[in-house]
């Protein structure tokens, strides 16, 4: 089963690339099959990892920002995939 974790995080005004360059920078205590970041206004930030696991594996996830980086707490959610 593959199971998708997205993480995602809204940056102190101006300070999109910064939470990027930062979420870019975090290792993880694992490799996942993908990684990929993405980028929205309002500095946005999302981070989609797929893993091969079942849903309720314990997986690695990002960690949360500083607090002076981010204007709310990080949302976080998690997906299996259920093919075509």
């Amino acid at each position: 089963m593959t199971v998708a974790l997205m993480w995602e995080a809204r940056a102190v005004p101006g300070r999109g690339g910064e939470l990027l360059a930062w979420a870019r920078a975090r290792p993880l205590g694992g490799t996942p099959l993908r990684r990929e970041h993405f980028r929205a206004p309002q500095d946005r930030v999302l981070v989609v990892t797929w893993w091969d696991a079942p849903y309720d594996a314990e997986l690695p996830e990002l960690p949360d920002p500083e607090t002076d980086l981010v204007t709310r707490p990080v949302h976080r959610w998690r997906f299996e995939s259920v093919g075509e």
